[in-house]
């Protein structure tokens, strides 16, 4: 209890306490009561336990302070602050992993007309022309993974060029090798053919499964700004998008859809992932464009915006083109 502190008048009236950053007049009696957020402290007069009891407050001060960071992170920004980011990866060191590889389709072919991804025809057109792969589970992530490019390369062949290929993923290959391997690409046949020597296409595509190596690396497709196709199903309450041609990272882990800026609701609005590179907003109600899309890359965590990227009027199986991409 507070009373049962001996509160003796001083002979010395006070005296000056300096912590680094405060400054503290006490007085210096046989014993000092303090409250501080209905907690108190009984305090000696001595000096040292004076500057103890004070480096204790501090102490609660800055765990206090910590408290307060933590509960924003929790409750506001936990990407901010718990998200781990990666290097950028035009600038990441290259590091080659072991994996198989095969190839589907016909030989100078897509491998298969749209794949998992959605992409559709866009796969045998440039810039993706051809040069795709689908991806084993451990690299298409249930379609997160979607748009990611890599390097791949064989040299354990003797119709291997032991040069490296650039491929991006726009399907995914759910058995068989790519089921039973730490890693797996099932190439089209134009992509594993490219990774020949002149000449020896078709003994590469004979080998069989392939030991490969790959690497991660950023996507690239120069004069070409992400591109956003409506898809069919689409209607004034309900829009789903693919999302293509994005350099960097390639993959996204958000979409958010804002309207008009006339509306009242001026908020984004996060898409869920449909299937593959789909996402798509069931508003509920009707929708108004012009449509800005915000997107937030997956390996980095970079963020872009492509303002009113989808006009008033906008029609299902249309491809609006932003202005932006990274890089």
């Amino acid at each position: 209890m507070l009373s049962s502190i001996n509160t003796t008048t001083c002979s010395r009236k006070q005296d000056t306490i300096r912590h680094k950053l405060i400054t503290i007049q006490v007085p210096f009696c046989n014993a000092l009561a303090r409250v501080w957020k209905n907690t108190w402290f009984v305090i000696a007069s001595e000096r040292q336990s004076l500057e103890m009891a004070i480096s204790h407050q501090l102490f609660l001060s800055h765990i206090f302070i910590l408290s307060c960071l933590l509960a924003f992170c929790y409750f506001f920004e936990p990407a901010l602050c718990f998200k781990p980011r990666h290097f950028n990866l035009s600038t990441r060191a290259i590091h080659w992993s072991p994996a198989g590889a095969t190839w589907y389709g016909s030989p100078n072919g897509a491998g298969s007309s749209g794949g998992a991804c959605g992409y559709g025809e866009s796969v045998s057109k440039p810039p993706f022309s051809s040069m795709i792969a689908a991806t084993g589970p451990s690299l298409y992530q249930s379609g997160k993974e979607c748009g990611a490019c890599y390097q791949v390369k064989c040299t354990a062949h003797p119709s291997c060029s032991g040069k490296p290929v650039q491929v991006v993923t726009t399907d995914s290959c759910p058995g068989g090798p790519c089921l039973s391997e730490s890693a797996h690409f099932d190439l089209s046949g134009t992509a594993l053919g490219a990774m020949a020597k002149p000449g020896q296409q078709n003994k590469l595509r004979d080998a069989g499964v392939l030991p490969i190596q790959y690497t991660r690396v950023a996507c690239n497709y120069p004069g070409k700004t992400i591109a956003f196709r409506v898809d069919l199903g689409s209607n004034p309450n309900y829009i789903a998008v693919v999302v293509e041609f994005e350099d960097g990272d390639g993959d996204l882990a958000r979409v958010d859809l804002k309207e008009a800026p006339s509306i009242t609701n001026k908020q984004w609005r996060a898409m869920q992932r449909s299937w593959g590179a789909v996402w798509k907003l069931d508003a509920g109600t009707q929708l108004h464009p012009p449509f800005s899309i915000r997107l937030t890359s997956e390996y980095s965590g970079q963020t872009l915006v492509a303002r009113n990227v989808i006009p008033n009027g906008w029609r299902p199986g249309a491809t609006y083109r932003s202005l932006v991409n990274y890089l």
